[in-house]
């Protein structure tokens, strides 16, 4: 008896284990992703979806959330794009992607929302929530709220720009909510989430979303990395009558995000009725 459960054990070890770890491998490999959803924007249709309600922080796609109530500001007339904003020492100092502007010069309200939008600029997104809140910590306030508002039960925010901080979390499903609200109130902001470059003081900045030249469809939305999530986006993309949005997060690298979100958005574009192409990823 004990020989049998010897060799049942020995069995285990060399053939069953390692078969259940190749399958764990490459279910991984079939998911290179943490999360992802795409959906048709004008319905609210899932065409595809991976870990929607999976934790993750959010990196600069948080300034979608800053963006939208900056626009919303705008629609109530309580600014307007020719604003000049003064630039602290915080907006300054603050890390990741910058404008690099000088403390104390003023920059046109415009001109930091096509920061934000374009160039992801931590910069640009510290000074206009201080502009539009008075402070950096009013404004997350503010972000919070209308988070709840939107219904975004599993997101929390800590700062406008989504730099670093295990607290500041959302979800796809979430994101989906946020992103369908931003095109549905403001779709005249694709203008500008849709430039490949933003000139200003005579230097050409690129926007990080390569899906904007490589896909003619794709009109924007927005790029975010941490290194603890991994590379994030959320493409929006249009052919005929049909606008779909696609939220990728935790690609491994830039590549692999661009080229993930594309297989998306193109494979859902072509399935019809209630068809879910559940293995688009690594298919």
């Amino acid at each position: 008896m004990a020989s049998r459960k010897k060799y049942l054990f020995i069995f285990l070890i060399i053939f069953i284990l390692p078969a259940v770890a190749f399958t764990a491998e490459k279910q991984k490999q079939q998911f290179p992703l943490k999360a992802a959803l795409v959906v048709d924007s004008d319905s609210g249709k899932i065409l595809y979806e991976h870990n929607a309600d999976k934790l993750v922080q959010l990196a600069s796609l948080s300034k979608i959330l800053a963006l939208y109530l900056i626009n919303e500001d705008l629609r109530a007339g309580k600014i307007h794009l020719s604003d000049m904003v003064k630039i602290s020492a915080n907006a300054v100092h603050t890390g990741g992607s910058k404008m690099l502007y000088q403390e104390g010069t003023e920059a046109r309200l415009e001109d930091l929302i096509k920061g934000m939008a374009v160039v992801s600029a931590n910069d640009a997104t510290v000074a206009a929530a201080e502009y539009l809140a008075g402070s950096v910590n009013k404004f997350v306030e503010r972000m919070n709220a209308k988070a709840g508002e939107m219904g975004m039960s599993h997101s929390y925010f800590v700062n406008p720009h989504g730099l670093p901080d295990p607290r500041q979390l959302s979800t796809a499903h979430d994101m989906l909510i946020l992103t369908r609200h931003y095109l549905q109130r403001f779709p005249d902001m694709l203008n500008v989430h849709s430039l490949q470059y933003f000139r200003y003081n005579f230097v050409n900045r690129r926007n990080r979303n390569i899906l904007l030249k490589e896909c003619p469809d794709v009109d924007g939305l927005k790029t975010g990395y941490v290194r603890v999530a991994g590379y994030h986006l959320i493409a929006t993309a249009k052919r005929g009558n049909v606008r779909l949005i696609a939220i990728v997060l935790g690609a491994k690298n830039p590549r692999a995000r661009a080229d993930q979100t594309s297989k998306l958005l193109d494979q859902c574009f072509r399935i019809n009725g209630d068809q879910r192409p559940n293995s688009l990823i690594g298919s």
